[in-house]
């Protein structure tokens, strides 16, 4: 490396080589400094990120960090990420050696988020401190994991937060077909409804669907995509896990719905998407058509609860609604078993029959 002065500009630049992953050696710049000092802390910077020396300041192995991760996490998920980082967390930390924070640091930085009060008067939720959280632990774990950080600041302090599980909310089908009726003057509306309710789509996966994911002939629906907005621009990921990836059965008369829709539709390609709509036209659909059928106003996201409780109703089992809906069989046992009520009862009616079993044996055997 070496730091030159630009005599045109009167600021100071750092020269330096790297080698990409291909080993290739290339070289570089970066202009700019206003004193000699800055520039010299800025090549000591690049060159303790460059040995993952864990003497640099959190904000450089945060990029380290990033260079690692980002192309690992969904986008939309790591949008959330960075966005966290930026505001919450490099303002506090970025300045500081990684190797030098200690759980006292971060219990004080807790304590200031604890007292930031929004401008509508109200403190941050627990759910969202939660988050703040465990993003600044994802970071100090990765220096932990890989480069020789000691121990994780963060999870010694301890989290100010909780995941805070908002009520479960669902429609009866009749609650359901009454809505289905006031979505009918708009064709779209009604059909992109009718997929969430009778399939448990979720919303990305619906935006995503092209006419080559329905199979007419055996009843199929090919789910393998999610469609996201970010950036201004549409964007098709992955689904959300490895077990979203899955195809389901539909009922006839859904087949028969579908193919009408796609025949309104203006020759769309195999591969083009036939629900062009966001996701806020379907949140506002969702208002009008629950004001207009006199149902209580849900989620669009609660019409996939919907679905899971109508299969409890109709008595299929945990690892059959797991497999339709792309979960963890412990997944729907654990956010829908108070919807299992006759499991339930019939647990409470074996347990009386296996007690009067004992007593009858203990009183035979006297």
């Amino acid at each position: 490396m070496s730091i030159h002065k630009d005599n045109a500009t009167g600021k100071w630049r750092v020269v330096y080589r790297y080698t990409d992953w291909t080993g290739e050696t290339h070289q570089s710049s970066k202009r700019g400094f206003p004193t000699k000092r800055e520039a010299q802390m800025w090549e000591r910077e690049l060159l303790l990120k460059k040995e993952a020396k864990l003497d640099m300041t959190f904000e450089s192995f945060y990029e380290i960090y990033v260079e690692d991760m980002q192309n690992r996490i969904r986008d939309n998920t790591w949008g959330t990420k960075t966005n966290i980082a930026r505001t919450k967390i490099l303002p506090y930390f970025g300045k500081r050696k990684i190797g030098e924070i200690e759980p006292r640091d971060i219990i004080a930085w807790q304590n200031e988020l604890l007292a930031i009060r929004q401008p509508n008067g109200k403190a941050y939720s627990s759910s969202y401190l939660q988050k703040i959280h465990s993003q600044l632990s994802a970071i100090f774990n990765h220096a932990v994991n890989f480069y020789h950080l000691p121990s994780n600041p963060a999870q010694k302090a301890g989290n100010m937060g909780k995941e805070e599980h908002r009520e479960m909310l669902f429609w009866t089908k009749e609650e359901y077909l009454k809505f289905a009726d006031a979505m009918m003057d708009k064709p779209v509306s009604y059909y992109a409804f009718e997929m969430l309710y009778w399939c448990g789509l979720r919303m990305g996966e619906l935006l995503a669907l092209t006419p080559a994911d329905f199979n007419f002939e055996t009843h199929t629906l090919r789910i393998n995509k999610s469609y996201q907005r970010l950036h201004k621009e549409d964007v098709i990921t992955p689904p959300k896990t490895l077990k979203s990836n899955r195809t389901i059965k539909m009922p006839q008369f859904l087949c028969d719905e579908m193919q009408d829709y796609l025949k309104m539709l203006y020759e769309p390609k195999e591969d083009e998407r036939i629900f062009m709509i966001s996701k806020s036209y379907l949140h506002h659909e969702m208002d009008r058509g629950a004001k207009a059928s006199g149902v209580k106003r849900i989620r669009v996201n609660d019409l996939r609860h919907s679905h899971v409780s109508l299969l409890i109703n109709m008595g299929f089992t945990v690892l059959a609604i797991a497999d339709r809906m792309g979960h963890e069989s412990i997944d729907i046992t654990y956010r829908y078993a108070h919807l299992f009520p006759s499991e339930q009862i019939q647990m409470a009616e074996q347990l009386d029959i296996e007690r009067m079993e004992k007593s009858n044996g203990e009183e035979s055997g006297q």
